[in-house]
Parts: structure tokens; C-alpha cells; sequence
């Protein structure tokens, strides 16, 4: 048996990869890490261990992660000094005998001198500090959240079409559930030791496709239009996002548009042992006309 520690676990990534592990091989010993325990809810995750432990307290990490045999390592959030954070993971999981690392990265082309801001850089560090460390590692770089289109586009899509400045670009973006199934395969099975994987739809799709995908789910035509990145960022705020994350987000656009998102490696696939879920079935859930 072995002790399997997730954290992130009261956000879409890692409680599902815990879901997942419990169907897996229930007689792994599951560890849910929480800033706040509280939050971590037990029907969803029935018999799951919670610990407390904060990416920016190391002494609350080291003891959170006594006796773990392998670790989830979900991404900090962008704008939350990222690289200290993560460093603090790595370093307390090395202090208390971790055997193995699994991080989920950012799909990104070699060579790509695309910056996201507090997000790239900070990517590159955490990976070559993770390689460095001596601790055992997985990277699963994934690709851009499917889940991620209403906040991009917004939930009213299907009332105000898909604007984004993200100009003829393809992505193959892909939904966390899809990524937590590869994760738990990963978490539990040998062979990917220091092997980095890029993870995403079996198919690049460009944001007129999402458009054109939304138009039979919402029984009208929805157009795409490739909007100028200030009248993106105006429009975002005029609904009420600081401007910060307004511009923040038309940055993911931009990133589409420059091919970040295009490379398709079926990494995903083979972890998973079938095609992901295609787009327009995710589309569909979230854009279905009784969540409108």
C-alpha cells in the first residue's frame, strides 16, 4: 500500500485526481493537503486522510508530508509569488522523505519566447528546481482548462458570442476531469519516473470551432470574433474584473494565438487508455440550457 498525498484539494484539479484515486485502487492510503481542513469535504472524498499544510508555511508542509511515498503537486495560483511556493513544496517534501513528485506544469513549445505574465518564468523554475532536487519527479505540463472558456468568453456566450483575441489560433485545450484521470494513473502506476508529459486534447480546435460547436448547443448561430486585446481587456472590466485578471485573461487568448496550446502529443491518451472527451461534449455541460 501506498500513501498518496494530493493537495489543492478543495479546487477542481485535486479533488477530482482523489476521486479518481479512490476508484483506482482503494487500498491506497489518500491524503488530502488543505489550508483550511474545513473546506475539504468528506462525502466527496469518503475515507480520504485530511491534513493541514500551506504552500507559504514550510514546518506545516514537512509534517504534512510524513510518511507520504508520493506527492500531487498542484500549481500555485498566478500572482501569489508562485516560485517561493513552489520551492517550499519541493524542499519540505525532499526533508521528510518524499519519495516521488508528480507537478502539474503548463504546456509550452521548446523554445517559445511567449510570457505569460507570473506564470512562464515561474514554470521554468519550479521544473529545473524540481529536476535538480533529487527527489524522484513526473511533469505534466497540461494545456490550456477547458473549463477555463466562461471565464475567457463568459458564461453568457450563447447571448453575446464568443469574443476573444485570440485570432486563428488552435489550442487543444482539454477539462480538468480528463487531466485528474491521467494524474491518478500516473500517481499509481510505475514507468514514469523523471519522464515529463504534455497533456491535452487529441486535437488542436480554434476558438470559431468552440463557436461553431456552441451554435448547435444553443440552437442559434454564435459567431467568433477576434477582438483587439484593449476593447477585450474594456469589456472584461465593464463587467466588473479588475483589470489586473481582465488583462490576465486576454493574455490566454494572446497565448492561443501565438501557439502555445497547438502541439498535439497524445500523451494523454496513452495515460489514459482512450481519447479524451471531445470538446463539444464538455462545451455541452458547461452550456447547457438549464445552467443558462
Amino acid at each position: 500500500m501506498a500513501t498518496i498525498l494530493v493537495t489543492g484539494s478543495t479546487g477542481h484539479l485535486g479533488r477530482q485526481t482523489l476521486q479518481f484515486l479512490l476508484k483506482t485502487d482503494p487500498t491506497n492510503h489518500l491524503i488530502a493537503l488543505a489550508r483550511d481542513p474545513s473546506k475539504v469535504s468528506a462525502s466527496d472524498l469518503p475515507g480520504v486522510e485530511v491534513r493541514q499544510g500551506d504552500y507559504t508555511d514550510s514546518d506545516s508542509l514537512v509534517q504534512a508530508f510524513a510518511g507520504v511515498d508520493t506527492l500531487f503537486m498542484v500549481a500555485a495560483v498566478s500572482f501569489t509569488d508562485r516560485e517561493t511556493q513552489h520551492k517550499n513544496v519541493i524542499l519540505a517534501a525532499k526533508e521528510a522523505g518524499v519519495k516521488r513528485i508528480v507537478y502539474t506544469g503548463l504546456q509550452r513549445p521548446e523554445g517559445s519566447s511567449f510570457v505569460l505574465t507570473e506564470t512562464t518564468q515561474t514554470e521554468v523554475v519550479t521544473e529545473n528546481f524540481l529536476k535538480a532536487s533529487g527527489v524522484t519527479y513526473t511533469i505534466l505540463r497540461n494545456s490550456l482548462y477547458l473549463d477555463a472558456v466562461t471565464f475567457m468568453v463568459g458564461q453568457d456566450a450563447c447571448q453575446e458570442g464568443v469574443r476573444l483575441p485570440a485570432g486563428t489560433g488552435k489550442a487543444t485545450m482539454i477539462s480538468r476531469h480528463d487531466l485528474a484521470e491521467a494524474a491518478a494513473k500516473v500517481l499509481t502506476e510505475s514507468g514514469h519516473e523523471n519522464k515529463t508529459y504534455t497533456l491535452g486534447a487529441s486535437e488542436a480546435f480554434s476558438f470559431a470551432e468552440i463557436a461553431a460547436a456552441l451554435s448547435d448547443i444553443c440552437s442559434k448561430n454564435i459567431a467568433y470574433v477576434d477582438t483587439p486585446v484593449q476593447e477585450y481587456i474594456d469589456a472584461k472590466v465593464k463587467l466588473g474584473f479588475p483589470v489586473p485578471v481582465a488583462s490576465f485573461l486576454a493574455e490566454w487568448g494572446q497565448a492561443v494565438a501565438a501557439g502555445e496550446f497547438t502541439e498535439v502529443t497524445k500523451d494523454l491518451e496513452r495515460l489514459i487508455g482512450r481519447k479524451p472527451t471531445p470538446y463539444e461534449t464538455d462545451l455541452a455541460k458547461l452550456y447547457a440550457p438549464s445552467s443558462l
